[in-house]
């Protein structure tokens, strides 16, 4: 009973934390300016090429211990939880220091763009989650994302 409650809350936890941003997702300034990415190309280029001051390698080991739990290992979403991260046009309009943002910020149950219905918490509910961190995470999404 206490693995499946441990379970249950990780996923919440993932699932807040990756969960798309609102439509009016550009906003003027971003909180963080810790990685001086350019905007992403929304047209389906190829979104890697502001793959930002992070490090993919690190990222993809904290995304499988901090988002699998909602993004899936594979970044392709799980049903009810989180999105689909490989193909979404949300992490494609979104610059580094705007996902950042968004990342540390999380999306409650409440915010009418979040269309799972869960909440993402801030930092996918990991707070010993740093800034680098967070940017080697978002470099690793950019590697994968198509």
């Amino acid at each position: 009973m206490k693995i499946a409650v441990f379970v249950l809350f990780a996923l919440l936890l993932v699932i807040a934390a990756c969960t798309p941003a609102p439509a009016s997702r550009k906003t003027p300034s971003a909180p963080s300016s810790s990685s001086g990415a350019q905007n992403v190309s929304t047209s389906g280029g190829d979104t890697n090429t502001s793959a930002a001051a992070g490090d993919a390698a690190k990222g993809k080991t904290l995304f499988t211990s901090s988002c699998t739990s909602c993004h899936g290992p594979d970044a392709k979403g799980l049903p009810g939880l989180g999105k689909d991260l490989v193909t979404s046009e949300f992490v494609a309009s979104q610059s580094d220091a705007e996902l950042l943002a968004f990342i540390k910020k999380g999306r409650p149950v409440s915010d009418p763009a979040n269309t799972t219905q869960v909440d993402m918490p801030p930092k996918g509910g990991n707070p010993a989650l740093t800034d680098a961190n967070l940017d080697d995470i978002i470099a690793f999404i950019r590697s994968i994302h198509q």
